[in-house]
């Protein structure tokens, strides 16, 4: 990791006293990088690598809504039961892990997200107000609003990434969910590690590390983008093509 930003001489980050302080040390000096790194951005997930965010930011979502919005294919507002199971099949991800998504996403949020005390039927997610939904035991990158926050995405590298691999492997990402762990909270327990799980499981690559850039492509949406046109294209590359194949009529 980069030594300017674990260690600041006019700045105590860590102290031997308590060993958890200095074995997972926070970014310093990241103003060099991110203007106002602490302050949360509504709508850009920002990191040092891309200080402005994606060049294809919604200026009217917050970033936690653009995290969702692939799910939400007609643009409505709302995130059906059959949109989860589309989204996750279009990522990739087979058809029991999809079917399950249903069941957890669903059955956590959607009531959560309603706009009412009345449970809606069709059990949607209303993506207006997904912000209602964040659990704890989360890293803290989405702030209560749903605005990303530079300086607590950094942490996750800082922290976890000791390596210096500029991304996370199941095994830091395990770590990262067991660091984040609230008291008395087995449903942030349980939803931070599916999390995390699933981005590894569709997003690591052939050494199992998952790079920070797709990392913050998640956080914001945009990666699930290009992780579906990359799956489209390789079906369409694999089916037969629709000639002849040089046969005469």
């Amino acid at each position: 990791m980069a030594k300017d930003l674990v260690h600041d001489e006019a700045v105590t980050t860590g102290i031997p006293e308590v060993p958890v302080t200095q074995q997972r040390p926070v970014p310093v000096n990241l103003d060099q990088y991110i203007k106002n790194p602490g302050a949360p951005r509504a709508t850009r997930a920002v990191s040092k690598e891309k200080p402005h965010g994606s060049d294809n930011s919604a200026d009217n979502r917050t970033v936690l809504q653009q995290h969702v919005d692939f799910w939400d294919f007609d643009h409505d507002g709302f995130i059906y039961p059959m949109d989860t199971y589309n989204g996750f099949r279009k990522l990739g991800y087979n058809v029991v892990v999809s079917f399950l998504a249903i069941f957890f996403i669903h059955g956590s949020f959607s009531y959560a997200s309603q706009g009412t005390w009345l449970p809606d039927p069709f059990f949607s997610i209303n993506t207006n107000n997904i912000h209602k939904t964040k659990h704890g035991s989360d890293s803290e990158v989405y702030d209560t609003e749903g605005r990303f926050v530079p300086e607590k995405f950094e942490e996750l590298f800082t922290k976890f990434d000791r390596r210096n691999r500029k991304g996370l492997d199941f095994h830091e990402m395990w770590e990262l969910s067991e660091a984040n762990r609230n008291i008395i909270d087995p449903t942030g327990w349980t939803a931070e590690k599916l999390e995390w799980w699933a981005t590894w499981f569709i997003a690591g690559d052939k050494n199992g590390l998952v790079s920070k850039e797709t990392i913050r492509g998640v956080y914001d949406g945009t990666w699930f983008y290009q992780q579906a046109d990359k799956i489209k294209a390789e079906k369409a590359r694999k089916a037969p093509s629709n000639g002849r194949n040089g046969h005469q009529d």
